[in-house]
This record gives C-alpha cells, sequence and structure tokens, in this order.
C-alpha cells in the first residue's frame, strides 16, 4: 500500500489508523460521526444486493480497523437484512487494544429500524456478546435474545439528531461510525450530521442497477469535502474525506 497524498511514501492500514482518535473529537451535542463505503468505479454501492464482494482484503482490513476506534457502530434495517451482522468485534486481542485506548471492549451497535423488521436469528442477536440499541417508530417488543437488546421509540419518523443526541447523553458516545445503508447515510448527510467520509473506489465496473451511497431525496445543498488523505494499492483507492461544515 502507498500513500498518495500527503506525503507520498509507503504505507499500512495499521500505519494510517495508528494516531486516527475519533473520540477525542464530539460535537457539542452528539458523538462525531464518520461513514465508511466501498464503491466501484461506477459508483455501485453493491454487488448483487451486498457491499461485501466490491472491495479487496485491504478494504476489509481498513473496515475492521475502523471499527476498533469508535464507541459505536450504526446501521439501517436493510442492511442488518442483508449483511446479517454478527459480533462487530470477536477477537479478545482487539477487546484489549479498545481498552488500552480508553474505549468498551465492544462498539455498542445501532440499528435503525422503523418497523423492527430484523432478522433475529442473526449471529449478533444470537451470540450473546455485546450490546444492541434499536431506534424505531414501532410498538412492537423485540423477541428475546442472547444478546442484550434495548429499544428507543420514535413517533411518526426515527429523529436521527435526537436519536444522536441520546447516544451522546445518555450512553456517552463520543465517536460513531456508520456503515450505511444509502438511504441512512442520505438522510445522516442531509440533517449535517456527517464529519467525516471513509471511501473505497475499487477497480471494478457492475453497470447494475444498484444503489450509490447516497439514495432518497436530493440533499438540500451542495455539500464541500476535504481530502484528507489517499492511499492506492493493486488500483484500490483508499480516500478519507472531512465535512466542511458551514
Amino acid at each position: 500500500m502507498r500513500r498518495l497524498i500527503p506525503d507520498p511514501g509507503p504505507t499500512s492500514v495499521d500505519e494510517q489508523l495508528d494516531s486516527y482518535q475519533p473520540w477525542e473529537q464530539p460535537q457539542a451535542e452528539r458523538p462525531f460521526l464518520a461513514t465508511n463505503f466501498a464503491v466501484t468505479v461506477d459508483g455501485r454501492a453493491t454487488i448483487d444486493g451486498r457491499s461485501g464482494p466490491i472491495g479487496s482484503e485491504r478494504d476489509t482490513e481498513m473496515l475492521a480497523r475502523l471499527r476498533t476506534r469508535f464507541d459505536a457502530l450504526m446501521i439501517g434495517a436493510g442492511t442488518m437484512r442483508v449483511e446479517r451482522y454478527g459480533r462487530v468485534i470477536s477477537d479478545q486481542a482487539e477487546h484489549q487494544r479498545r481498552e488500552r485506548l480508553g474505549l468498551p471492549p465492544d462498539p455498542l451497535m445501532v440499528i435503525v429500524s422503523g418497523r423492527l423488521d430484523l432478522p433475529w436469528d442473526a449471529p449478533l442477536f444470537t451470540a450473546g456478546g455485546g450490546r444492541v440499541l434499536i431506534f424505531t417508530t414501532s410498538e412492537a417488543e423485540p423477541p428475546q435474545t442472547a444478546t442484550s437488546v434495548n429499544v428507543v421509540r420514535h413517533e411518526g419518523r426515527v429523529d436521527l439528531g435526537a436519536a444522536l443526541r441520546h447516544l451522546r447523553e445518555e450512553h456517552g458516545i463520543r465517536a460513531l461510525l456508520s456503515e450505511g445503508g444509502p438511504h441512512l447515510h442520505s438522510q445522516l448527510w442531509a440533517a449535517g450530521l456527517v464529519d467525516e467520509l471513509f471511501l473505497t473506489t475499487a477497480p471494478r465496473m457492475t453497470g447494475a442497477e444498484a444503489p450509490h451511497i447516497l439514495e432518497g431525496k436530493p440533499l438540500p445543498q451542495i455539500t464541500e469535502l476535504k481530502l484528507a488523505w489517499l492511499l492506492e494499492e493493486r488500483g484500490e483507492l483508499f480516500a478519507r474525506y472531512l465535512h466542511r461544515h458551514s
């Protein structure tokens, strides 16, 4: 892997993230929020309905290492149904590394699900490790699960701004990583809640009718980003963008 911007030269995922401490940058009333996506060269965020086939093993390494740097991880219900997450971090050595950094052993798993329509048999719920917090508008009760699950209910629609304030005030979440999907991602950007974007561009084309990283209503205005770094390995690009909040 080589760094193209800034200071061109050899690097690695661990080297790039070694000094990355998003928990030191919480906003006044909400966590610092970064998002992470992989896309094809033609801008698609899934192949055959899933994001996993897009990136390489290096992209998977970037995702895994990013997860170790945040207090909590957020996804939408559609992403949970398709990807069927398991325990976010299962390696004991990573738990110990997080604790040395002052982070909880397991990041809090946050799911936004309006209807509470989730795959309750997925490993995230059956493994019994970590904690899950669900924001929903449903009055239904979740089934009994091996993993600890708490539900926060909103009326009408899930208010993402209020959800992030709840995470900061009630759970002490300082840094939150969102992995989508595209509709949740679009809503977060439209609400002005995103601080950084990690974007992997894989040297692949699909040409299929697949979503982009933003889906739904257009953003209320053009959003300006600043390129913080750009890495490359075998034609795959790894970019980190900062959001220039107005």
